[in-house]
């Protein structure tokens, strides 16, 4: 049997809030850690039938940036839903909601744009 591994490595402040993410995996086409400014992890525990969620980012990371991230990640789920349920009215649903939340990013940064001049 094939085995797969991810690794994370966090550099932590010294009120334990995230520096540097660093990530490795045995299928990267990368060669060594990669950086990145933010990780969401979910896992589904059968036994007690609820997610578990681990997210965690860099305090360098703008809250734009912050955003487009969770709407990305929302598009995935709904790409997911796809694949793993067959589901095209819920993944269409979920991709609506992305839509109207990049719309409204897009109004958000470029007001902030306009009022920084």
């Amino acid at each position: 049997m094939k085995k797969a591994e991810i690794h994370f490595d966090i550099e932590l402040d010294e009120n334990n809030v995230p520096n540097k993410i660093y990530w490795d995996a045995s299928d990267n086409p990368n060669e060594g850690l990669n950086d990145t400014q933010a990780i969401s992890i979910a896992t589904w525990d059968r036994y007690h039938r609820a997610t578990m969620k681990l997210d965690l980012w860099t305090k360098d990371m703008e809250v734009g940036d912050m955003k487009q991230f969770y709407i990305e990640i929302m598009s995935g789920v709904a790409d997911s839903v796809i694949s793993a349920t067959g589901d095209k009215k819920m993944a269409e649903q979920i991709h609506d909601v992305c839509k109207i939340l990049s719309r409204n990013l897009k109004a958000e940064l470029e007001e902030l744009q306009r009022n920084s001049k």
